[in-house]
């Protein structure tokens, strides 16, 4: 609460210094769902995100900008009309103030960060976790100072310093050491009809599982180095690809490499409204050796999306996990009318789920069931 109080002071502030007004939006959302995964599920949900910016133009194409909002929610989960369990949390959700010229910015605060061609499968998930089935997109930020350079031949750079993220991000599996900080960057440049990038992280794991299933105490933090490849390009269809590589130092780990590839392709047939088909490919595994036989999983995806009318789209999702030889399958229909939405959504999932492991909404979509989804935005 006290960070959340501080943040509306920093905007009240610049409001002063600006003399410009905060501008104020929101979003609000209310959900229902039911599944019979276990001994059958239902579950509910209402949230609220209000956001307060405000943008001061300096001249010649510089400005101050910010962004300030929270997370406010309360969800309940019951079993055949049993109580289980209920969560209520009003958390800061964004806290950003930013710089920016014509060729480049600098963000200061707790922001969301996200780059890479990939829509379903994204090797390079690195600081969020947006599921590509939640209609809101609601992911939580990371606490970092960017700064992106934009060259006039389209080149960009990007570079980034994280502190205070202790939480797993991503694809991560180990939680960040207290304390410690995180780095990295990107280069994104041109190349044929698309554009490539290589990107690089740096930061220090606390290997908190591996030191509680040995009976003697060991050196929990592991510095963990991560790069990564990635482009997009259209040729006739449109093709990308992400590749990444980590590599956690202990000499304890059994299987200190980590590797994770996503190929990827979508078309738009011109078929009524438009009818757009979506497919990826994407394994994840951990190795002893940095090409050896690795843990872990492959899956495949496709995904098909069709607007009825300007208010009306159709969209569905269907998976394959190569290993355990189990189809998810997702299916929205969502409706649009003004500031509101509404979106039916059913699934059909194993309840052991080893789709998107570090999920948290994993519960909601295990085995088959249905959801209501209503949102308003002002």
């Amino acid at each position: 609460m006290r960070i959340i109080i501080l943040g509306l002071l920093i905007f009240y502030s610049l409001k002063i210094v600006s003399g410009k007004d905060v501008n104020f939006r929101g979003q609000s959302s209310v959900w229902a769902a039911y599944s019979d995964a276990g001994s059958t599920l239902q579950q509910y949900g209402i949230r609220y995100i209000p956001e307060f910016s405000t943008v001061h133009s300096l001249g010649d194409n510089t400005f101050f900008d910010g962004e300030v909002s929270v997370n406010a929610f309360h969800a309940g989960v019951f079993e055949k009309f049993e109580y289980l369990s209920s969560e209520s949390k009003i958390k800061l959700y964004r806290l950003w103030l930013r710089y920016a010229a014509t060729q480049y910015e600098i963000r200061a605060g707790l922001q969301k960060i996200n780059f890479g061609p990939a829509v379903i499968f994204r090797s390079l998930m690195w600081f969020d976790a947006i599921d590509p089935r939640d209609p809101l997109k609601i992911t939580d930020g990371v606490y970092a100072l960017l700064g992106r350079y934009y060259f006039l031949d389209n080149t960009n750079l990007w570079i980034w310093a994280l502190y205070g993220n202790t939480a797993t991000k991503g694809w991560e599996f180990n939680i960040t050491s207290k304390g410690t900080m995180e780095y990295g960057g990107r280069i994104q440049w041109p190349l044929f009809s698309g554009e490539t990038a290589i990107s690089y992280h740096h930061r220090t794991a606390r290997l908190k599982t591996l030191a509680e299933t040995l009976p003697y105490p060991i050196e929990e933090e592991a510095p963990e180095n991560r790069i990564a490849l990635d482009g997009r390009w259209d040729i006739e269809v449109g093709v990308w690809l992400e590749v990444a590589l980590l590599k956690q130092e202990h000499t304890l780990l059994p299987l200190p490499w980590g590797r994770s590839f996503t190929v990827g392709l979508d078309y738009t047939f011109d078929w009524g409204n438009g009818l757009t088909i979506l497919s990826e490919y994407f394994t994840l595994l951990r190795s002893e050796k940095i090409f050896s036989r690795g843990e872990g999983f492959r899956f495949s995806a496709f995904s098909a999306t069709y607007p009825l009318d300007i208010i009306d789209q159709l969209h569905a999702i269907l998976y394959y996990d190569w290993d355990n030889r189990d189809i998810y399958s997702f299916y929205n229909w969502q409706i649009r009318y003004d500031n509101w939405a509404l979106n039916l959504m059913a699934f059909n999932n194993p309840e052991t789920y080893q789709l998107y492991p570090n999920q948290p909404g994993n519960i909601l979509f295990s085995g088959r069931g249905v959801q209501i989804l209503v949102s308003f935005n002002h």
